[in-house]
């Protein structure tokens, strides 16, 4: 070293970033050296034979590359924790009181009667589910007051389990996301959420309408897609429908099938993105996947709300739906399945289709086994016939099947959120274990068909959980009848 600069201030200066230069560089380097060609030798080279100008440069581009990554890259979504509703037991309907019920409005004919009777037999509803006290008054009501009383029980009372479930308070929340098809009054139930529970001033909320019995899968996807752009948040998703605006009473056969169904019910969900989060967090969302066949007028039109003849609003179900529901099903699951099925399974798919475009039609497609890809499986609940069909086009077997099957007997269609009861079932029964993979599978309006894949970070302990099923689950599972026959008194 020369002695004249020995104590010069600016050489002491350059030497010292030069060091913290070189410092950042190696620390990269070696960060660095598993996923590319950077060797320490090609540091130590760049020691020897680099200027600072050129050492500075490279190391602090390697810190905006490392803060890039970091800052663009896939944030994790978990479920902290999720509330089913369950109504008061005062709202307890059975099949046989539904029916009085509608004959005591006077507004169905004897046809219509007995056509709804015939449905409600098989239709795999149990006599516990819940239906609005205005659909119990006399008259029925069905004004925007009574439905807003409905809704407002069933959102409110769940977000507040959730939030007592979770720790949290509404201030934290900066997402809101709700769904609610048929009934969307101004202000929205976005609004009124904000309004009741005293949410944040600059909360992101959203309300999503008229998208069916898949928007729940949907409210949860807007909510990811959020949550990877607003770093440490947390989204709370409610999931609901409204009966009492549901309800349809005339004449009309394709308007008449929801009121053997649909019954109250809804769910809260809430999300988070801080990392902190997972040890406390009981799943993961893996995959969404959402498929809409709306682009073709038949699947467009099987589910359409409309005027009837004598000017009625209800909700049309097309002859074809089942066939619909069906080809969007195919069309969710092809390209999901290659996320998430083994090669093996992957492998006689191909085999399958090959044998069947180039030699002959005579071979059978080949039905992947998802049971292989997942533990738990769960299937809106939309009627006996729709999960007779599911189970059959996935070949499913009856364990496989109860949650689904259960939720229908005891709550009914709850629309989108018939997901979430399913799920409770399954935590209910503790067959919920760390690592286990849930598969939730929605159809809606539009057509749609939407799929949510989960990750339990846990085991779940029935013991410790609160949920609708809990205070009954040892009663379950029924014995399905086939058939149920309901007293011709009743109409």
């Amino acid at each position: 070293m020369n002695p004249e600069n020995e104590h010069d201030p600016q050489n002491n200066f350059k030497f010292k970033l030069k060091a913290l230069n070189l410092l950042f560089l190696a620390f990269f380097a070696i960060l660095l050296d598993p996923f590319c060609t950077f060797s320490i030798h090609d540091l130590v080279q760049i020691i020897r034979h680099e200027n600072l100008k050129t050492i500075t440069i490279s190391s602090f581009s390697l810190i905006f590359l490392a803060t890039l990554y970091f800052r663009k890259r896939r944030r994790k979504v978990y479920l902290l924790n999720f509330a089913c509703y369950k109504p008061k037991p005062d709202q307890i309907c059975s099949k046989e009181r539904i029916m009085k019920i509608f004959a005591g409005t006077g507004k169905f004919t004897e046809a219509s009667l007995s056509f709804q009777k015939k449905i409600m037999e098989k239709s795999g509803v149990g006599d516990k589910t819940y239906v609005p006290r205005a659909m119990m008054a006399v008259p029925v009501e069905k004004g925007i007051a009574a439905a807003k009383k409905e809704t407002e029980e069933v959102i409110f009372g769940a977000i507040e389990e959730v939030l007592e479930k979770s720790g949290m308070k509404s201030k934290d929340i900066g997402i809101l996301v709700v769904n609610s098809s048929v009934f969307n009054p101004v202000p929205s139930w976005s609004d009124m959420i904000v309004n009741r529970f005293k949410v944040r001033h600059d909360v992101l909320s959203y309300n999503l309408g008229g998208m069916g019995c898949s928007a729940g899968v949907i409210a949860i996807d807007v909510a990811k897609q959020l949550l990877q752009v607003h770093p440490r948040t947390y989204a709370l998703v409610v999931s609901a429908e409204n009966v009492t605006k549901d309800s349809y009473l005339g004449n009309n056969r394709a308007m008449l099938l929801s009121n053997t169904l649909f019954r109250v019910g809804g769910a809260a969900i809430l999300l988070s993105n801080h990392p902190s989060d997972h040890h406390r967090s009981k799943y993961e969302l893996v995959h969404t996947l959402r498929t809409h066949e709306g682009a073709n007028d038949a699947s467009y039109k099987c589910v359409h709300e409309e005027e009837d003849e004598q000017g009625t609003i209800g909700i049309a179900l097309s002859k074809n739906l089942m066939a619909v529901a069906g080809e969007a099903l195919k069309a969710n699951i092809s390209t999901l399945a290659p996320l998430v099925l083994p090669w093996s399974e992957l492998l006689l798919v191909v085999t399958s289709s090959v044998a069947r475009k180039f030699f002959t039609k005579k071979v059978k497609p080949y039905i992947p086994n998802f049971k292989l890809a997942f533990e738990h499986f769960c299937i809106h609940a939309g009627g006996k016939a729709v999960l007779d069909e599911l189970q059959k086009s996935l070949n499913l077997g009856e364990w496989q099947m109860e949650p689904s099957r259960m939720t229908l007997y005891r709550f009914g269609n709850t629309s989108s959120s018939s997901l979430w009861y399913e799920l409770a079932y399954s935590e209910a029964k503790g067959r919920i274990n760390n690592g286990d993979r849930v598969w939730q599978i929605g159809f809606g309006s539009g057509f749609k068909c939407n799929s949510m894949v989960w990750k339990a970070l846990k085991n779940i302990h029935p013991l410790v959980e609160k949920n609708p099923w809990m205070d009954e689950i040892h009663d379950f599972p029924v014995i399905l009848p086939k058939h149920e026959p309901l007293s011709s008194s009743t109409i």
